[in-house]
């Protein structure tokens, strides 16, 4: 019986010290999350369809990523993540557990090219055209 006491007492102690959070991380990634994003179309007026946004900071260099979910046609989701780093911009589409990530191409007046092989998203406002091969998808930016 005191064994079995002591081993249950020994084991509280241990969890209970070895469970404190470090701040002693790398100091040079700051990461700022915000829940509502503020997002202006050409015409000045407040995008509300913007479901989330993050913005990391590493040594100066800053990464947005912002999540938007679009529908298509049919009535199917699909989950948009734009990407903008001081590398390249991309777009990852999620859709029946697959992800197609595309690099932005081009950029040409309001239209934004995103291409990858025979994939290619074309954004403009609120509207996601995709092409793959001969299928054509329209997907419109929505709110849940």
């Amino acid at each position: 019986m005191k064994k079995g006491l002591l081993i249950a007492v020994s084991a509280s102690a241990l969890l209970l010290t070895s469970c404190k959070k470090s701040e002693s991380g790398n100091k040079s990634v700051i990461k700022t999350d915000s829940t509502e994003t503020v997002v202006t179309d050409n015409n000045g007026k407040i995008d509300s369809v913007t479901q989330s946004s993050s913005t990391i900071d590493v040594n100066g260099q800053k990464t947005e990523k912002t999540d938007f979910v679009y529908k298509a046609t049919d009535g199917t989701l699909v989950k948009v993540i734009f990407k903008n780093d001081p590398k390249e911009s991309t777009v990852a589409i999620t859709s029946n557990k697959k992800t197609f990530t595309l690099p932005k191409t081009e950029t040409k007046g309001e239209e934004t090219i995103y291409k990858k092989d025979d994939m290619t998203a074309r954004v403009k406002g609120d509207s996601l055209h995709l092409e793959q091969g001969n299928n054509i998808i329209e997907l419109k930016r929505t709110k849940i």
